[in-house]
């Protein structure tokens, strides 16, 4: 052998013993690093334990009685709601698999073929992640920082992946896959994306629909539908045709499928999902404030907070729905968290009734709104009263200014008040809101505070007088721009509303509607021995006799001051408390005309022991909460409460129709023509600061509230600021609505349930 051959042979060997022991070395290490991963030594390997129940974060859906979905709680983008295979349209199974992992059922995690391709191109060739990997990486891989992470991060997939595939079978991978992945614009999971893009459910996605969603799980963001882009559609509209040519390949589809479908454009329903939007946000937003409350703890409230505090303890202790997610707890001893549990909550509202109270809300007050602006254009204290001094706007507008938190964020940098001044009156550019869209515009801050005063505020509430249901509820004119709730949040005088509750006391104390009395100027001794003599708007049959009914129906001062003449403030107190009113009562004359503060809610609640035969049902939001897995968590029913007696609300419901046949409430009958029977009350209080209507048929009481925020914000002149005329029309619209849909089940027929023998006036004979 000669020299260059045993040079030669001996290089081959060296370049053996090299290869072979790098090879060896090489699958050690390899092995190696897998054991300490399946160790936990190595990255982050969960437990079985928690492979079996993953921390999906779910958001808590919200569901009208007509089972409409009114809205989910979520935090963090994290709206994802769960969904079963079962309710997965083949089609999109199909165009996930043909996209993403065709041999997905082939393989136990990993899939071989794919990662030598890959390997073998150094990464070139893509698509060498299967399903199951890529939802290891959802589930439990942090974004990494730089490549050399994500080398170490790809191996610890491949072991969880394989875990997840002894652990579950293909239809559940599947379906956590398609609940996990994030397809931007809050739509988390495949029901909320089916949701958000097509407004349909993920079983009834058409096919191109399902191949949109599938060219997403690529890059959410690079091929997105709603993209405001012209590039990005028509490079997501390319990406979708690819899913269905890969569809085609797998035999899902045939190629004349295909092609007619590659025509199509992108049709989306897009519904931005958003919590200030949709159906009944107020209402959505004060019920997630009541299922979160705390109990209630003493020095967490002011000193001026007494009542308060008072009031929300009675709700903690007697009001399951208050307080519910602390209350109970999920099986680890946890309290219950809405917008991660994914519970079910089933509401009251009805979708229909909610939908015609919002339109009758945003009918009027846009025409009220009008009539505000014409009144106050050009007047130097506009939005606020004309009879304020110039100190006193002034030290409104400041009290105002200091409550923004362009204030707060220009005292905090250290800014002098000359500077913070000088500011707060510099014209820029600004956006505005207005009922017909944003309006570009150029304001001081100063001038745009003014400018949002100037918008009316309303609250409006509808409960079934049987059950107690809540079917509609409306906080104000919009959730996105004005978000004070003066449903339930928001109390404001009830001026004449309250004298139902005062003529009550007298039927119950044995008087009837055909007494008289004499329609005169009448003053009474306070407390404190000063004289009190109540106006009138009129000197309608001034000096004349009267009856009760008359003197309810035209809702005349002198009559109720008569009546107050004859029991106690105490016993009118004690009474309204029986109502359900819960906030300030000072028991003082002027009581019986309405000065004190109340919710629409409590009215509303108040109101349904009228066609009740006394008893006082409360309000229900909620019938039933289940669990993600719709396990059932707690049932609710109203509570009732008996005020009076049946022969009062006989005596009550007669008076209080009155005010609708022919006493103030007359313009439901001659303008909006309604004929049905009802009953019902006006309200306005002192320089119209407030304008209410409560009216009820046998079995629906609502209630409305129309007022500015502040209380020197209201008309001049009382034509237009009475109850009847900024609140009746809210309601005689509402039920113009209802009573035209047979299917809620509220008829213009319903009678009230007296007796054919009952006479108002058989007491007075």
């Amino acid at each position: 052998m000669s020299k260059n051959e045993q040079t030669k042979k001996s290089f081959r060997h060296k370049f053996l013993m090299w290869f072979w022991g790098l090879f060896t070395f090489g699958i050690i290490c390899i092995v190696l690093v897998f054991w300490m991963i399946t160790k936990g030594w190595l990255g982050y390997l969960p437990p079985v334990d928690e492979l079996l129940n993953p921390r999906n974060k779910y958001a808590t859906e919200v569901y009208s009685a007509d089972m409409q979905l009114l809205g989910r709680y979520f935090q963090d983008k994290e709206n994802r709601v769960g969904v079963h295979f079962s309710d997965i349209s083949p089609d999109l199974i199909n165009a996930l698999i043909a996209t993403e992992d065709i041999r997905f059922y082939q393989h136990s995690g990993i899939d071989g073929k794919s990662l030598v391709r890959v390997l073998l191109k150094f990464g070139r060739a893509g698509g060498g992640s299967t399903i199951t990997q890529q939802l290891a990486k959802q589930l439990y891989s942090p974004r990494a920082k730089n490549i050399f992470a994500r080398a170490i991060q790809k191996p610890i997939e491949w072991v969880i992946a394989v875990q997840l595939e002894h652990l579950y079978t293909k239809e559940e991978i599947l379906t956590m896959y398609l609940n996990q992945f994030d397809f931007l614009n809050n739509a988390v999971g495949i029901k909320s994306a089916a949701q958000v893009y097509f407004s349909t459910t993920p079983a009834d996605l058409k096919i191109e629909e399902a191949a949109t969603l599938v060219g997403m799980c690529k890059n959410p963001s690079l091929y997105n539908p709603a993209s405001r882009r012209e590039a990005t559609r028509e490079r997501t509209r390319l990406r979708r045709n690819t899913v269905l040519e890969q569809m085609v390949k797998a035999d899902f589809l045939t190629e004349a499928v295909a092609d007619s479908l590659k025509q199509l454009p992108i049709e989306l329903k897009y519904q931005k999902v958003d919590h200030k939007l949709g159906l009944a946000p107020y209402f959505r937003e004060n019920l997630r404030l009541m299922l979160m409350a705390k109990e209630p703890k003493k020095s967490n409230y002011n000193s001026w907070e007494e009542l308060q505090y008072q009031e929300d303890l009675d709700q903690w202790n007697n009001n399951p729905l208050y307080g519910f997610c602390n209350k109970n707890r999920k099986p680890d001893g946890t309290p219950y968290n809405i917008y991660t549990d994914g519970l079910r909550i089933y509401t009251t509202i009805d979708s229909r009734m909610q939908q015609y109270a919002e339109e009758a809300v945003n009918e009027h007050i846009q025409e009220l709104q009008a009539m505000f602006f014409k009144e106050k254009k050009g007047r130097s204290y506009a939005p606020y009263t004309r009879y304020l001094s110039e100190d006193e706007l002034k030290n409104i507008l400041d009290r105002n200014k200091k409550q923004t938190d362009r204030y707060r964020r220009m005292k905090k940098a250290g800014y002098s008040e000359a500077e913070i001044d000088q500011a707060f009156n510099t014209p820029i550019e600004m956006e505005v809101f207005s009922y017909h869209g944003m309006v570009d515009t150029i304001l001081s801050p100063m001038d745009s505070i003014r400018y949002y005063k100037h918008f009316l505020r309303c609250g409006f509430m509808s409960i079934d007088a049987g059950s107690g249901h809540v079917k509609a509820y409306v906080g104000g004119p919009n959730f996105e721009y004005f978000q004070y709730d003066m449903a339930t949040k928001g109390r404001r005088q009830v001026g004449s509303t309250v004298k139902p509750f005062l003529y009550t006391l007298a039927m119950e104390e044995g008087m009837w509607p055909c007494d008289t009395t004499i329609n005169q100027p009448i003053t009474l001794k306070t407390a404190t021995g000063e004289d009190w003599s109540p106006r009138n708007s009129d000197d309608k049959r001034l000096g004349e006799t009267v009856t009760l009914q008359w003197g309810l129906a035209n809702s005349n001062n002198w009559i109720s001051a008569y009546l107050m003449s004859l029991y106690t403030p105490e016993s009118l107190v004690k009474l309204m408390r029986s109502f359900g009113i819960k906030g300030q009562l000072d028991p003082v004359l002027s009581l019986c005309l309405g000065i004190c503060d109340v919710s629409v809610q409590e009215m509303v609640d108040a109101y349904t022991a009228f066609p009740n035969k006394g008893i006082r049902i409360e309000p229900l939001y909620v019938t039933r909460i289940e669990d993600n897995n719709g396990n059932l968590l707690g049932t609710f029913t109203p509570k009732t409460h008996e005020i009076f007696s049946e022969l009062t609300s006989y005596k009550m419901i007669s008076m209080l129709r009155g005010v609708i046949d022919g006493g103030t409430g007359g313009r439901v009958r001659f303008r909006y023509g309604l004929r049905m029977p009802m009953g019902g009350k006006t309200g306005t209080t002192q320089n119209n600061s407030d304008g209410w209507f409560i009216g009820f048929t046998p079995s629906l009481v609502s209630g409305v509230w129309v007022g500015g925020e502040d209380r020197d914000i209201h008309f001049d002149y009382i034509s237009q600021g009475q109850g009847a005329t900024m609140a009746l029309p809210i309601w005689a619209l509402y039920m113009q609505k209802v009573l035209a849909n047979p299917d809620l089940g509220y008829s213009p027929d319903e009678m009230f349930d007296v007796p054919e023998s009952f006479d108002p006036n058989a007491g007075c004979k």
